[in-house]
């Protein structure tokens, strides 16, 4: 009798240890989840002096594009530039681009500024527009004016490539 009861107390945590494993490899974790934790490992393996960890890693980058293409999308100076741009893919690309020209872990793979720009027929009034969105979003999203500046030098890095001068 003894050895029953002994058997059933000894069963007891490989029946709790079973029934965890079998509960969690049915559970998927859930994207959101899988997100956060690919954004704190991106921010984790950045430099710390970066323009990306200072603004916040890839979440941050991800709430300025957001609310940046609501203030573009708006203005009817610059919005026909993006008739008929999948602008999912859109944002995302500006998502990956932004990350990496502000020193985050993930190098850009999508195509170069002047190439990616060649056939818009953009003017310097254009890039301006889209500058001054960028800055309002960053100011919008209360960012440090000197962290603003820092941004706004690599924008302004890029001009010269974005209008194919």
């Amino acid at each position: 009798m003894l050895d029953q009861v002994k058997r059933k107390l000894l069963l007891l945590p490989v029946i709790a240890l079973a029934l965890g494993g079998a509960i969690s490899c049915c559970t998927a974790p859930s994207p959101d989840a899988d997100k956060a934790a690919a954004d704190k490992a991106a921010l984790a393996k950045s430099d710390p002096k970066s323009i990306y960890f200072r603004l916040g890693g890839q979440p941050a980058v991800d709430a300025a594009v957001e609310l940046f293409y609501k203030k573009v999308l708006a203005d009817k100076s610059v919005n026909h530039h993006f008739e008929g741009i999948n602008l999912d893919k859109q944002r995302a690309k500006q998502k990956q681009f932004l990350a990496a020209a502000f020193g985050g872990p993930v190098p850009y793979t999508g195509k170069n500024l002047r190439k990616a720009h060649r056939n818009l027929d953009l003017k310097e009034s254009d890039f301006n527009a889209i500058a001054g969105h960028l800055q309002a979003t960053l100011k919008e999203l209360k960012i440090d004016d000197k962290l603003i500046a820092e941004v706004m030098a690599v924008a302004a890095s890029t001009k010269d490539d974005v209008l194919d001068k």
